[in-house]
């Protein structure tokens, strides 16, 4: 297990905006995270009070750039950038997540990686439950 202070400042998701808490553990191809911060009352994405399921894409991808960084790190090398370019297939079991009691544990997948791109299925389970899944995919500069 992998608390923040091991990994954070390998990705550009600084402060409150860093939704992740802690890798549970991570291979070649797996990811798996979590994180509380669906509950912290600071937590940049809520609206009105609210922090809706779309926001669920955002945990993906951030474990798709912790998985980069670590990887990289792995290898003696630093991660590229990278923006992300596509969501596909995205399936929400919820529509807000704010009043979920409990840890939000975050699955990434590589599917494909390459110098130029990243592709990932992941899926975000609440207490064992799917909540949400999908794909998407980042492009590196």
């Amino acid at each position: 297990m992998l608390d923040r202070s091991q990994w954070d400042h390998l990705i550009p998701h600084k402060g409150t905006m860093c939704l992740l808490d802690t890798v549970l553990g991570y291979s070649a191809e797996n990811i798996h995270a979590r994180s509380d911060s669906h509950r912290r009352a600071d937590n940049p994405l809520r609206s009105d009070g609210i922090l809706r399921a779309v926001h669920l894409c955002e945990y993906g991808a951030q474990s798709m750039a912790v998985h980069g960084a670590l990887l990289a790190r792995d290898t003696g090398r630093a991660a590229a950038p990278g923006f992300l370019v596509s969501l596909r297939e995205v399936s929400f079991g919820v529509s807000r997540i704010d009043d979920l009691d409990g840890p939000l544990d975050v699955h990434g997948e590589r599917l494909m990686g390459t110098e130029t791109s990243w592709q990932y299925a992941f899926r975000i389970e609440h207490a064992g439950v799917e909540i949400c899944a999908g794909r998407a995919a980042v492009m590196l500069v």
